[in-house]
């Protein structure tokens, strides 16, 4: 892992079976960087981000994943250091991961939970803190009037803007975001897309946002890692993307569907 690097992917596979999800992948991510994973459906996105934050064990062999330094895991086996790199790594999925039933503040406070005790998590009682920080972040990505709200009333745009003030309470340091947009309007999903890019331009967070849509990885994000079949098959900034490249990683259907204004 080279010093400028916050996290650190050598040679790693995953399979389910018979099929391999991820095929001796290795990249480097750099602190402050912002970038997509795009591919097919099957490519590895989400097998990747999921071997990146440890939720995902990785097969046995030479592959590891480090991140700021430690390693997350190597060789098939989980990290002693994974719980403390997890702290510093948010992950946002394709369906919120809020709790219902729970009001939004509560789920964005569950974030803070790396750092205060777990009885005061589990009964509620949050620092001063805690409460600040949970609030600013709420007002930042702009839901703050819904905090006292049970989370599953709320839209699914408002809930992933949640999820993301939960990773400011979190501290996190890198954010991993799962297709965050995969299931709202295209005015809610750019929504949320200008909050991850402002987020990475004016706290320096570190973005990697796996994305269906490839005029958004073109729009908002200035390195695109594309896999196909489980290898990276493209690594390197938006510019280099061009027609006849994105019609290699998707297959020649993707002519058919390709958007007005896309690159020549």
């Amino acid at each position: 892992m080279s010093e400028a690097a916050v996290l650190s992917l050598r040679n790693v596979s995953k399979s389910f079976g018979q099929r391999r999800a991820l095929d001796g992948v290795s990249f480097e991510v750099r602190k402050g960087e912002m970038i997509a994973l795009i591919g097919p459906s099957g490519s590895g996105k989400s097998t990747l981000l999921r071997s990146i934050s440890g939720l995902t064990p990785i097969d046995p062999g030479a592959g590891e994943v480090e991140a700021f330094g430690g390693v997350v895991q190597a060789r098939g086996r989980i990290g002693d250091g994974v719980r403390a790199a997890r702290i510093r790594i948010g992950f946002i999925f394709q369906q919120f991961n809020l709790v219902g039933r729970l009001s939004l503040f509560t789920n964005v406070a569950l974030g803070s939970l790396g750092r205060i005790s777990r009885l005061r998590g589990v009964v509620g009682w949050w620092p001063a803190e805690t409460k600040s920080a949970v609030m600013a972040a709420l007002a930042r990505v702009g839901v703050a009037d819904h905090a006292a709200q049970r989370a599953n009333t709320l839209s699914g745009g408002q809930q992933q803007r949640g999820a993301i003030a939960r990773a400011l309470v979190q501290r996190a340091k890198i954010v991993l975001a799962d297709e965050p947009v995969a299931s709202l309007d295209p005015v809610t999903a750019r929504r949320v897309m200008e909050i991850l890019t402002d987020l990475n331009a004016s706290d320096g967070l570190t973005v990697i946002v796996t994305l269906h849509q490839v005029d958004y990885a073109l729009r908002y994000c200035r390195r695109i890692v594309a896999l196909k079949a489980g290898k990276i098959v493209y690594d390197g900034p938006v510019g280099g993307l061009d027609r006849t490249r994105l019609i290699d990683i998707y297959g020649p259907e993707f002519e058919d569907v390709f958007w007005e204004g896309a690159p020549k």
